[in-house]
């Protein structure tokens, strides 16, 4: 939405209120507050330490809700909240607070108009800011006095927001209730940049019809965000396609044409991107493409602000929305995230915070949500790349899943083309918390894929820390008596050194070779009946008694760390090889708790089922070498492969090899 001003610009909605669809009152914290901010548990936060940090985490999570709430009926539109008489509510929120340092930063936008209708009698309306610190300073304030109705109009700069700050209003009702009809965020920005641009949304899917149906029936009859898409692909990858829920209908009745649904075979997370990617780039008609997962519940206004935000960055910028728990639906998993250069891992910045609930502490009583966090990437669940960035570096790695996002945010950052993270444009997804990926067929991913990026975008020699760090976590699998987790880790290894030539032709094969292989062991094979598996005895019973859920001290690890691999050479107690040990929970499965067993019964993090693990000496001692022998080879070639990697990267991600590719599901028709 547009209007023509003079001097050659125009002016252009960036931002609107809104409220949760469906009234749903398990997100109205991210939508409005009715508490009083409370800043004084991380005062000494921002701009501190890590050691710092360790110490005021607990103080910092604490909530500062007083239980204040407002009631659903209170909301009168998708675009109107009531404040009851003499209440004041908050909309410095997820939602509704203006992210002001990130148009400031990325954007050719320099000052803002705040436009607010409100009804009632002496309502009064408060603009704030902050600063990067979390205070929060008055800017401005009106009030409708006797009058049954006004509008406000605030004109503000953002020159102050340049390490962070958002603007946002609180209102107090009067003696009238007051309502607050709406209000826009706009900014005059040049003529050029008058119209909006448009999204194709690539959805891969597995499945997950009934899930991924209701996806796209809730993108497709959202009428506000309608203009803005181009199309809407959905590729289904599984044995339950999405067109056999009964929910389809619905969504194709609502998306008519513009709707495509393209079948293939299983080629992963990076297979299904790379398709609507390709397919976005060949059709040619939308700015951008957006991938989203299939297990999502949207924000649809979030899409609309990604996609203004897209067109008045400065530059090409892949936008990125945030992601928030679909069981826990205050809960954000992170703020931004980066690939930590030496140790090649990716994790939010040491001055964030993971999983935080802003139902328990909201925007204006974190300081830390006030500093703006620049990311080298944007996890795919919701990720808007323009057209112009995906003819000039490429499609996606063909790595299934894993690190697929990760090394495209890597690979644009370094042609120029920036990932913004963008407050008020999130998604609510499945928690992946609760997956066992780092012991199961995902670990295989894991390790290869991580390997393969560092290759091609470590800055470091022979990768930094990595080697040394996975050497570490494969030893700690091997004394956690997790030999299937070793052995797809080897094989990941075996892969990584093969060079690249090999990952297209490995993509619609090798998660089945690795789930084959690893079900050789009895740590892969997983029992939902605790009944099929024998009894837990011991011949001699834990030492002074100690539970298996205490937490040994630091030096107490390090001891184990050395002491633990030595163990495992020797042979193991006769009664282990007939009974467990142990019974051990998942949550307290760690390697130094599991290294002092020879046998155990280990559940699995979805809480479905659970494994037998049981030491096989002979089988430590050959993959202790493999390992070893794995790594050094690592070390060895290092300069080579990184060399090899980085030249043919342009080929592999390019729309030719992908062709390729997809050859066996294009060759005949596809499309439902």
């Amino acid at each position: 939405m547009s209007e023509t001003t003079e001097a050659g610009t125009v002016r252009r909605l960036l931002q609107r209120q809104i409220m949760p669809l469906g009234k749903d009152d398990d997100v109205l914290a991210l939508y409005v507050d009715p508490e009083e901010p409370r800043l004084d548990a991380d005062k000494y936060e921002i701009g501190g330490n890590r050691a710092a940090k360790d110490l005021n985490n607990a103080a910092i999570r604490q909530t500062t809700s007083t239980g204040r709430s407002i009631h659903p009926e209170q909301i009168e539109s998708r675009t109107a909240l009531r404040v009851k008489s003499g209440e004041r509510l908050s909309f410095g929120t997820y939602f509704n607070a203006f992210p002001a340092s990130y148009w400031r930063r990325w954007t050719v936008v320099t000052d803002v108009q705040l436009t607010v209708e409100v009804s009632g009698r002496g309502a009064t309306l408060v603009v704030y800011k902050s600063m990067a610190n979390g205070r929060s300073q008055r800017v401005e304030a009106a009030s409708t006095g006797a009058e049954a109705k006004g509008t406000f109009v605030f004109d503000l700069t953002l020159t102050p927001f340049i390490d962070g700050g958002w603007y946002w209003y609180d209102v107090v009702a009067g003696d009238d209730d007051a309502v607050i009809e709406s209000a826009e965020w706009t900014a005059e920005v040049p003529a050029d940049r008058a119209e909006h641009g448009t999204a194709d949304i690539c959805i891969t899917t597995m499945n997950r019809p009934d899930f991924c149906a209701k996806l796209i029936t809730q993108i497709g009859t959202d009428e506000v965000l309608s203009p803005y898409l181009d199309s809407v692909m959905v590729v289904e990858q599984g044995t339950k396609p999405v067109f056999e829920s009964e929910f389809f209908p619905e969504a194709k009745a609502a998306l008519g044409d513009r709707l495509r649904v393209i079948e293939q075979g299983n080629l992963g997370g990076s297979g299904g991107y790379a398709r609507g990617q390709l397919e976005s780039l060949r059709k040619g008609t939308a700015t951008y493409a957006l991938m989203m997962d299939d297990d999502v519940v949207c924000e649809p206004e979030g899409i609309i602000r990604a996609i203004t935000f897209g067109d008045l960055a400065r530059r090409p910028t892949i936008v990125g929305g945030h992601m928030f728990s679909l069981y826990a639906k205050s809960r954000l998993h992170s703020f931004g995230e980066i690939v930590q250069p030496w140790r090649f891992w990716w994790m939010t910045p040491l001055d964030g915070f993971s999983d935080w609930d802003l139902g328990a502490r909201n925007l204006r009583s974190a300081r830390w949500l006030h500093k703006r966090v620049d990311v080298d990437f944007n996890g795919w669940f919701m990720c808007l790349i323009p057209r112009q960035v995906l003819a000039d570096i490429g499609l996606s790695l063909p790595l299934f899943i894993k690190w697929d996002d990760a090394e495209f945010g890597l690979r644009a950052k370094e042609a120029g083309y920036p990932t913004v993270t963008f407050p008020g444009a999130a998604v609510w997804h499945i928690p992946w918390t609760d997956k066992n990926d780092a012991v199961d067929w995902q670990a295989y991913f894991h390790v290869r894929n991580r390997f393969v990026a560092a290759l091609l975008h470590s800055p470091y020699p022979r990768g930094g820390r990595l080697i040394r760090e996975d050497l570490n976590h494969t030893i700690a699998h091997l004394v956690s008596m997790q030999y299937s987790t070793v052995e797809i880790r080897h094989q990941a290894l075996e892969d990584v050194l093969a060079g690249p030539d090999g990952l297209h032709a490995l993509l619609p094969t090798r998660l089945a070779e690795v789930n084959a292989h690893r079900k050789q062991f009895t740590d892969a094979q997983l029992h939902a009946d605790r009944d099929d598996l024998p009894e837990v005895r011991r011949t001699k019973p834990p030492r002074k008694g100690k539970d298996i859920a205490e937490v040994p001290s630091r030096v107490s690890q390090l001891i184990t760390a050395g002491l633990a691999p030595l163990r495992h050479f020797k042979a193991a107690r006769p009664l282990s090889r007939e009974y467990p040990e142990a019974e051990v929970r998942a949550m307290d499965a760690k390697w130094y708790r599991l290294a002092s067993y020879d046998s155990a019964i280990v559940s699995m993090n979805d809480g479905t089922s659970a494994a037998l693990y049981r030491r096989d000496p002979e089988k430590f001692r050959e993959l202790v070498k493999k390992t070893t022998q794995l790594h050094e080879a690592l070390r060895r070639e290092w300069p080579r492969l990184a060399a090899e990697y980085r030249e043919k990267l342009g080929e592999i991600t390019s729309p030719e090899a992908w062709d390729e590719t997809f050859r066996p599901w294009t060759e005949g028709d596809a499309d439902e």
